[in-house]
Order: structure tokens, then C-alpha cells, then sequence
């Protein structure tokens, strides 16, 4: 086994910079660590780590909460705060104990820093570890920086894929992981509540499984009319102001041919989106929430007692790296169309806020760097 840090040949110029966000609401780019020094010299590393130059990273929905609400739920901004969790790129050096990746290896990173000890790590479910440190939430700092440390069980290789399709392994891994748990099988009727990348990325995993049919739904036509761009086939509904939730699951019923859905994938984590899945689904149905909404909502406790419906919820992801990495692979998902916008390092403020502005028909916006390899 080697005994030296193996860095990377071609000399790394560029200094380390990030995006940050603080309590006030503030977003800049700024110098950040680790140090250019110490990843020219690669003496910093601990066992197990490497070294990621960072490609391309997107623009989660969380880090625009973050910048602007300054927290989520029990998650507070209180200090500076770097953003970013969805990565790709290029490693720069490894630790000696590292043998599975080498310098040169393109990977995508998974943003979890675990404990492995307790019952939710030893069961497979380490998307609930009590101890859990999810890069970008807040007090961990996340990944839209040139360069970062990072636990190498934690970075997947990804072949000759493209940084893009790299970074968008993140999402698609959050939309995997509400397929599965759901238990989408082919075939059957399924509603997707919410056009933004989750909820396409959910339409795009769905199609695969051979649901049929699919309505998909939006409060904004531009978005409908991209999903329906993806996925030709699926039935497109416009959510609109004043129509209660009963009128809207019937109004769903109907577009689907007067198929009842067997799950409904709601991916906004508004309340009224919630219950209008609610009353659409058929008895003993599956509404299974993926979107982050307010603390406390209002539900129609009857509704779902009396037609049996399971309500159920996921945190994030488990497990889900190597299936996404072969789905993409393979081109049985393909992503290319969500990356709409694209911007340097340097450009980041003007990402998060074409990526925040509605107007701008942003779907995915993807933040890239150059580290000198």
C-alpha cells in the first residue's frame, strides 16, 4: 500500500473559492476552504478521504430556501454558510488508505458524513442517522466551492459520464428513492404533484417503471408544457386558483380517463396539493410525500380513514447511487433536457437568482468551475 498522499501531476493554480449565504440573507462568492496551499500540498487529507475538484454543481430548491428564508423547519442559517449538495467532479488526491479511487477518477459526490453506528446505519437506512451531517444543511458546509475533502466511500465513480449528468445524480437519487418506497410497478395509474426538477425527474423514473397512465401537475403552463416535452404521454393539469381540493381530484379522475391514481407522488409539499392528491387517489391508495412543506398542515383526516389511504413521507436517500449511476449509464433516464441555465464559479450570485426568479423559465441551473485539470 502506498504511504504518500497521490496528488494529481498538473499543478493546481486556482484558489479555493465558495458560495456563501449568512442570517441576513446575504449571498456572495468568497475564499473558502480547504486552503490552495494545502491541496498543492495534499498533507491534509484523513484516512479515507480524497481530495474533489468540483465541475458542476446544481441549484436545489433548499439552497434557494436557505439563502432567502435562512432555515428549514429545525435547520438554521446562523452563521456564514456555504450552499451546494449537488456534485460532480474530478479527484485531485487521495489518502494512502484510499484504494478504490485514484487520482483522475471522475466521480459523483453523495453529501452524507454518517455515524455507522447507530440503528438506522446498521439497518441500510442511513438517511436517518442520528447523527447525521448533510452537506449544505446548516451548520455543514456544502459543496458549491473548487475544491473539497470528502469521505471516499461517499464518491461515486462515474465513468466517462458528464459532470452535468453527474451532479443531477443527487435529484435523481431523491426521486429513486421515492419510486421504490412508493412502489410504482408497471401499469399503474399514478399522479405527480409538482413540475419543478424533482417532480420531472419523478415523471422521467415513473415512465420508466411503465406507470400508466400519468397526470402531472403544476400551477405554471411553461412547466406542464416541458414535462409533457420529457414524457409525451403523460396528461398534463393546471392547478388553478379557487379550485378546491375535492373539484381538483375529480378534475384530476377525469383527465386520467376516470382512473382513479393508485399513488400519487407529491413532490411540492404545498397543503393543497397534498389534499388534493388526497382525494384523488382510489381506495387504498398511496399519497407518499417527497416535497418539504410548512411544519403543521391541515388534512382530511376522513378522507383518508374512511378510503384507506396510506399517507407516507421520505427524508432524502439511501442507497441509491449505484442503481441512479446505471439508469443513466444505460439511457434508461435521461436528463439533459433540466439543465436550462448554466454558470461559472465566479457567476454564482447571478445563478441563485435566475435560478430563484420564476420568470426566467429556469428548470435546473448548474454552477461550473475550472480546477486548472
Amino acid at each position: 500500500m502506498a504511504t504518500v498522499t497521490e496528488t494529481h501531476p498538473t499543478p493546481i493554480t486556482k484558489p479555493n473559492i465558495g458560495v456563501f449565504t449568512d442570517p441576513e440573507h446575504k449571498l456572495w462568492v468568497s475564499e473558502s476552504g480547504p486552503t490552495l496551499e494545502s491541496i498543492q500540498k495534499g498533507g491534509e487529507l484523513k484516512e479515507g478521504e480524497v481530495t474533489v475538484g468540483i465541475k458542476s454543481t446544481g441549484i436545489c430548491g433548499s439552497d434557494i430556501h436557505f439563502w432567502h428564508a435562512g432555515r428549514i423547519g429545525p435547520m438554521v442559517v446562523t452563521d456564514n454558510h456555504i450552499l451546494g449538495h449537488e456534485s460532480a467532479g474530478i479527484i485531485l488526491a487521495a489518502h494512502p488508505s484510499v484504494t478504490h479511487l485514484k487520482v483522475g477518477d471522475r466521480v459523483a459526490i453523495e453529501p452524507d458524513l454518517i455515524c455507522g453506528e447507530c440503528e438506522p446505519c446498521l439497518t441500510g437506512r442511513y438517511n436517518g442517522c442520528l447523527k447525521m451531517r448533510f452537506l449544505s444543511t446548516p451548520p455543514v458546509d456544502g459543496l458549491l466551492r473548487r475544491y473539497i475533502n470528502h469521505p471516499a466511500m461517499w464518491c461515486h465513480k462515474i465513468g466517462d459520464m458528464s459532470y452535468e449528468n453527474g451532479a443531477l445524480l443527487e435529484p435523481l437519487s431523491v426521486a429513486l428513492a421515492g419510486v421504490e418506497r412508493a412502489g410504482v410497478s408497471l401499469g399503474d395509474p399514478v399522479l405527480i404533484c409538482g413540475a419543478g426538477p424533482i417532480g420531472l425527474i419523478t415523471l422521467l423514473c415513473v415512465a420508466a417503471a411503465g406507470a400508466e397512465p400519468i397526470v402531472i401537475t403544476d400551477i405554471d403552463e411553461s412547466r406542464l408544457k416541458f414535462a409533457k416535452e420529457l414524457i409525451p404521454r403523460a396528461r398534463t393539469y393546471k392547478v388553478e386558483r379557487g379550485v378546491g381540493m375535492e373539484d381538483a381530484g375529480k378534475q384530476i379522475i377525469d383527465l386520467a380517463g376516470g382512473v382513479q391514481p393508485a399513488i400519487a407522488m407529491e413532490c411540492t409539499g404545498v397543503e393543497s396539493s397534498v389534499n388534493a392528491a388526497i382525494y384523488s387517489v382510489k381506495f387504498g391508495g398511496k399519497v407518499f410525500v417527497i416535497g418539504v412543506g410548512k411544519p403543521d398542515m391541515n388534512l382530511p383526516f376522513m378522507r383518508l380513514s374512511t378510503q384507506e389511504i396510506d399517507l407516507q413521507f421520505q427524508y432524502r436517500y439511501a442507497n441509491t447511487w449505484p442503481r441512479a449511476i446505471r439508469l443513466v449509464e444505460s439511457g434508461v433516464v435521461n436528463m439533459q433536457q433540466l439543465v436550462t441555465h448554466r454558470f461559472d464559479l465566479e457567476d454564482a450570485v447571478k445563478a441563485f437568482e435566475t435560478a430563484a426568479d420564476p420568470k426566467t423559465g429556469a428548470i435546473k441551473v448548474q454552477i461550473q468551475s475550472e480546477v486548472d485539470v
